[in-house]
């Protein structure tokens, strides 16, 4: 499915539900909010989006917990889920989406390697966090088109799946 087709579907569930959405991107820088902002009239269901490539953005912006980012390292489940509880408590929104990941070409370890990305979702609205690792292929481009997809899809999902 394409990224306007799942942006077009996840702006029609969050309009039907009367949420607002919001983003919580590193590795992605945007990419997520540039795909909803595409289509016509998301300023009824997306509020905001918070770009936090540094450490020190994720502190300070989200109020995740330097300590947290020491001890698991920015790409980690708790700081994805962090981020995503921040965005939606800075926001006041009832859905958030954050990403955090080792997009490429550099930067990866025999731990957390290129195309190692944290997704999590959240509605603050029935306190429902879905958080998961993508292990994605290809080149940098290619690891940033796909999380945006995966972010899209997560939210989706996780609206299918909390009461309206």
């Amino acid at each position: 499915m394409s990224t306007e087709t799942l942006a077009q579907q996840l702006g029609a569930a969050l309009l039907a539900r009367g949420i607002m959405m919001t983003t919580a991107e590193s590795c992605t820088g945007g990419g997520i909010a540039a795909a909803v902002t595409d289509i016509a009239g998301s300023s009824a269901w997306f509020d905001r989006g918070f770009v936090t490539y540094s450490n020190a953005a994720k502190t300070t912006m989200l109020g995740v917990d330097r300590a947290l980012i020491d001890r698991h390292g920015a790409v980690s489940r708790e700081v994805a889920e962090a981020m995503v509880r921040g965005a939606c408590a800075a926001s006041g929104c009832g859905l958030g989406v954050a990403v955090t990941g080792v997009a490429g070409p550099g930067g990866g370890s025999p731990e957390k390697p290129v195309g190692t990305v944290w997704l999590a979702c959240y509605s603050a609205t029935h306190d429902r966090l879905d958080c998961r690792l993508l292990r994605l292929d290809g080149d940098r481009a290619a690891v940033r088109r796909q999380t945006v997809v995966q972010a899209l899809q997560g939210c989706l999902t996780l609206l299918e799946h909390t009461a309206t």
